[in-house]
């Protein structure tokens, strides 16, 4: 065979390999929301009713799901590994990182009962990571937030470790730029992590994530001077037995911490961001002039919340061959 001859059957044969490997990712199935049209019709329904009889009877429901979405989508996406209970694994799951050992019982719970629901409903069929991406949708409406299609097709990892966790979740003393570059490598801009960042105008945060703010700070009224002095004071007050009590805890936003609303961003400016990393948004341009906008324009922080949402629920999905649907959310079976 002639060299001429044997670059054009090399190049014929890297064409069709290229074109096979592309024809396969076409082909690979995509997240829709008519996923489950045929195998499981009710299943937003099945998820809407039993979230909504969980946060009626458990009203810190709502901001503890929103955490376990997003904590579990930022290690490895969103592919319910952080719902694995350590009780049920020889090793040490998601669930045991220290950063997680604070997520809410409420919000597994939750999760749990859509799944033996579902399970009853549609044997084998809904993924838990698709449920924990419906309910976190579904308790941001009940509590005001934004309604937005969610697409389905998720499927749920074949593992769960610990050691992914590090490094991979915003801390609550993290400086603006560092997240910035955090939320980056999810794919997501500094505009859809400041919208994501909106989450906190409801739930509560332990004393314990912003003590270094209120005691011990070098300065004028021993805290950190970005808080509202007279905040600042009433949180000394209140947080005075953190230490022994590790569970006492502040609502995230005080103005109106049931609701699902932009005062969260309102209070930036007025000292009143209780975590350190709320009080970077403000002081670091790129991300402050996202939330100057989302203070002062409502529908325009529901809109970007809702795409970030979206967003944030594709990162790093498993689908296809390449997780499995769990029949326990809670193990890997």
């Amino acid at each position: 065979m002639g060299a001429p001859l044997r670059r054009r059957l090399l190049l014929s044969l890297a064409f069709l390999a290229a074109a096979a490997c592309a024809a396969s990712a076409s082909a690979a199935p995509r997240l829709s929301p008519n996923y489950y049209r045929q195998s499981c019709p009710r299943v937003e329904r099945i998820v809407s009713d039993v979230i909504a009889a969980k946060q009626r009877a458990n009203p810190s429901t709502a901001a503890g799901t929103l955490r376990l979405f997003f904590h579990d989508c930022f290690v490895n996406g969103c592919d319910a590994s952080v719902l694995v209970s350590p009780l049920s694994s020889d090793a040490s799951p998601e669930r045991a990182a220290e950063i997680n050992l604070s997520l809410p019982g409420d919000a597994f719970d939750a999760v749990h009962r859509a799944k033996a629901a579902l399970e009853a409903a549609c044997p084998g069929v809904v993924s838990c990571a698709d449920i924990l991406a419906l309910a976190a949708r579904d308790l941001v409406g009940i509590l005001g937030g934004p309604r937005f299609p969610v697409a389905l097709g998720r499927r749920d990892a074949r593992r769960s470790d610990a050691r992914d966790v590090e490094g991979n979740l915003p801390r609550t003393n993290m400086s603006a730029r560092a997240m910035v570059r955090l939320f980056a490598g999810k794919g997501l801009t500094p505009r859809e992590m400041v919208a994501l960042a909106g989450a906190h105008t409801v739930g509560f945060s332990h004393c314990g994530e912003f003590a270094h703010r209120i005691y011990g700070y070098r300065g004028a009224g021993g805290h950190d001077p970005r808080l509202n002095p007279e905040f600042a004071r009433a949180l000394q007050r209140s947080c005075v037995g953190y230490r022994s009590d590790p569970t006492v805890s502040i609502f995230n936003d005080i103005v109106t911490p049931r609701d699902f609303d932009e005062a969260y961003y309102k209070n930036l400016p007025r000292g009143l961001g209780l975590l350190a990393s709320d009080a970077a948004l403000w002081e670091y341009p790129p991300t402050r002039v996202f939330a100057e906008r989302y203070a002062g324009n409502r529908t325009a922080f529901f809109e970007d919340f809702a795409a970030a949402m979206q967003r944030l629920g594709a990162v790093g999905v498993k689908t296809g061959r390449q997780g499995v649907v769990r029949r326990r959310c809670d193990a890997l079976d």
